[in-house]
């Protein structure tokens, strides 16, 4: 039986700041009790990660993002076709999308952390700001994973 929270992050360590994904990761394993979280990683989504959803009770993605308005966003996901299921690469929703269809059910509560990111160069290292922007999602998500329960996430929404 898996254990009942997801903690997934994608990213390429290679590209700057889309290792920001992996290195909450790396945090987790290091400051976050893992007895009842799960971490898995991957470069990108791809479609067999829907199964990954089976038997949880939370899952939270992690990305590098530009498009957030703050150093993080935490947003609920909601099950969604979107062109990107045709694409090598998938956007969570429609992780939660094939998982729903495949299983004639909804996925379990998901939720996706973006963590504001400027470059994506091969073999850079972290831009400053992505450095900064870690540290605060890292904090939240710690906070999360510490407090694995869909009421307390839910309030995070409106705060993160």
């Amino acid at each position: 039986m898996p254990k009942p929270v997801l903690l997934f992050g994608y990213g390429n360590l290679s590209r700057g700041d889309d290792a920001l994904g992996p290195l909450l990761l790396e945090y987790a394993e290091s400051y976050c009790g893992l007895d009842a979280i799960e971490i898995l990683s991957d470069f990108q989504l791809q479609i067999e990660h829907a199964l990954d959803l089976e038997n949880r009770r939370l899952v939270l993605f992690v990305d590098a993002s530009v498009a957030c308005a703050n150093a993080f966003d935490f947003a609920l996901l909601e099950p969604a076709k979107d062109k990107s299921y045709t694409t090598h690469a998938m956007s969570p929703a429609a992780v939660l999308d094939v998982y729903q269809s495949i299983k004639n059910q909804a996925p379990p509560p998901c939720f996706l952390l973006s963590i504001k990111a400027e470059q994506f160069e091969l073999g850079d290292g972290l831009s400053s700001n992505a450095e900064n922007n870690l540290v605060q999602a890292c904090s939240f998500a710690g906070r999360l994973l510490s407090n694995p329960d869909l009421d307390f996430w839910l309030k995070q929404v409106s705060v993160g």
